[in-house]
């Protein structure tokens, strides 16, 4: 169970992937989306929390938001 009700179009699961590699496969997934698409980052790497946001902040893609389930993190991007 979350704390948002935002539904993704797409997930990308890079739990166990080591920093960058969860923001590189997010960009992949990004860049096949159509606009107006969220996709769902699932990470448990703490240096995404930075990573995806300071890249957020260079696109214009969105970040709707960032939980944190246990140990993992989860960021919905809206792509623009």
């Amino acid at each position: 169970m979350t704390d948002t009700d935002i539904e993704p179009t797409d997930t990308v699961d890079a739990r166990g992937a080591a920093c960058p590699g969860p923001l590189m496969d997010l960009i992949g997934r990004v860049r096949s989306a159509n606009s107006g698409d969220v996709v769902l980052l699932l990470s448990d790497a703490e240096q995404s929390l930075t990573d995806v946001s300071e890249w957020v902040d260079e696109t214009d893609n969105e970040l709707l938001a960032v939980e944190e389930t246990g140990d993992d993190y989860r960021f919905y991007v809206e792509v623009a």
